[in-house]
């Protein structure tokens, strides 16, 4: 637990009081630190450990978590992480070549779990010799219609690699705009060495110990989170510190400069600091 002390000062001569500001919090009006959130999430969407067992855990070490302030600190710190997602989508959607998948996930409803879907489109030229840094977006829906994929591709043109999916097939009209999207079929599922398959399996595996998504809401969050997590593995660096550090500094960071804070950049950075 970390104590902020801060003195009040008082003048005698006019009666004015300062006190210097209370430090900025990794999430609004949260008493969780960056790293506490950081574990939570990683935890949670890396390693695909359910947030109620999380909970029992921390009861273990004689920390009191409930399961429903888990879930509001992984609600808000999604929200406060939303600006690298933006970074994010609009770094793979200015590729020439992306990769598109989706699974299912399922989603809690009244009387049972219904379908939802996640889809993924990943952007990764190193089997090519491609010096851009790869990374990959998620999106969440509560079906499989042709309209998400219409509308997550909507601003993009170029090259796709992903399977015969019908709900792909208006992409690839001659006169669509801005530009059709050329299709490169492929043998993703018989081979398993497509990207965006592969960044499926963390879903696959996540879902047989979460079980379902508790709602919509929460199926957006994690793809929220699984674009993070997933675009900083495919950087090579480690999920949990990179959101550590990016949560305890983007309260405080410019917004014109949110670059710096992605994984490519910040790998770079640490490097830099280590060889120094």
């Amino acid at each position: 637990m970390i104590q902020h002390v801060r003195e009040k000062f008082s003048c005698r001569a006019c009666e004015a009081i300062t006190q210097p500001p209370a430090p900025s919090h990794a999430i609004a009006r949260g008493r969780a630190g960056p790293k506490l959130l950081a574990h939570i999430l990683f935890s949670k969407y890396g390693l695909h450990l359910p947030l109620n067992r999380q909970s029992t855990t921390y009861g273990r070490e004689g920390i009191d978590l409930d399961v429903s302030t888990l879930a509001d600190w992984v609600g808000a710190a999604a929200a406060t992480l939303m600006p690298l997602n933006d970074v994010i989508r609009t770094h793979v959607f200015a590729a020439e070549r992306i990769h598109a998948d989706d699974t299912t996930v399922p989603v809690l409803a009244k009387d049972k779990t219904r379908t939802g879907r996640l889809w993924t489109y990943v952007r990764d030229d190193r089997p090519f010799g491609g010096p851009d840094p790869p990374a990959a977006v998620f999106f969440y829906s509560r079906d499989r219609g042709g309209e998400h994929p219409e509308q997550h591709l909507a601003r993009y043109a170029g090259l796709m690699q992903a399977d015969a999916y019908a709900g792909f097939n208006r992409l690839y009209e001659a006169n669509r705009k801005p530009g059709p999207i050329i299709e490169a079929a492929c043998w993703a599922h018989g081979r398993r060495n497509n990207a965006a398959e592969r960044e499926l399996r963390a879903v696959a595996m996540g879902r047989k110990n979460w079980t379902f998504a508790g709602s919509d809401e929460g199926g957006r969050r994690a793809a929220a989170i699984y674009t993070l997590i997933a675009t900083a593995k495919l950087n090579d660096i480690d999920p949990q510190a990179w959101l550590a550090d990016v949560l305890a500094r983007l309260p405080d960071h410019p917004a014109k400069r949110i670059h710096e804070l992605m994984p490519w950049n910040w790998r770079r950075k640490i490097t830099a600091a280590e060889a120094a």
